[in-house]
């Protein structure tokens, strides 16, 4: 099969037992989807073309997103990155049945217990978004150009640990895919592997 009629079907979403295998691949159009927010206001990816957007998976109770919220490192990267021309998204795929679950109204107060300023706070209680993107840990990391075109999927850095004092340290592949796309570059590092809890679905 030649690279032109193959590109389609990798990008396929199918379905077998109601697992839902990624249509997302990196250095292919990112997957459009509508989710609401905690404030419920809608929002697709397609309406932030000619921007670059990070998308973030989430979940409150993870020992690695505490990580990197108490160190301040994610809310420090969501006002420095969510403004002008790159908008953040954080996702919570955590289904209503599961006790890591949080309401609109508790999810409001942990952001701003944390600081923190995504640009909006996503709620895909059904998983479909996440499994579309084959988001499987909190956190997991992706970067979309202006272009729709996914660059970047994985780690947010190189320091696999809870310890909040390694966020100094660390490569973080996040900064990286960003200067680097900002700048017309190849994302040099455009995957890695993503580390922290499996995120909650039904």
């Amino acid at each position: 099969m030649n690279k032109t009629l193959l590109a389609p079907v990798l990008a396929m979403v199918a379905t077998w037992s109601g697992i839902v295998v990624a249509s997302a691949l990196v250095g292919m159009p990112a997957p459009d989807f509508l989710l609401a927010d905690i404030d419920g206001r809608t929002f697709n990816l397609a309406g932030f073309k000619g921007k670059h957007v990070v998308l973030e998976w989430h979940n409150p109770f993870c020992p690695f997103v505490m990580k990197h919220y108490d160190s301040g490192n994610i809310p420090g990267l969501q006002a420095k990155y969510g403004v002008n021309d790159t908008v953040w998204l954080t996702i919570n795929s955590t289904h209503p049945g599961h006790h890591d679950y949080l309401g609109r109204e508790k999810l409001k107060a942990y952001l701003a217990e944390k600081r923190a300023s995504p640009n909006a706070y996503l709620i895909d209680a059904d998983g479909s978004v996440g499994r579309l993107y084959a988001a499987r840990t909190t956190p997991h990391i992706y970067v979309v150009n202006p272009a729709g075109v996914l660059v970047y999927a994985g780690a947010i850095d190189d320091k696999r640990t809870t310890d909040p004092q390694d966020v100094r340290t660390a490569t973080n592949y996040l900064v990286a895919a960003l200067r680097e796309s900002k700048a017309g570059k190849p994302v040099s590092m455009a995957t890695t592997s993503p580390y922290g809890c499996s995120i909650k679905y039904r």
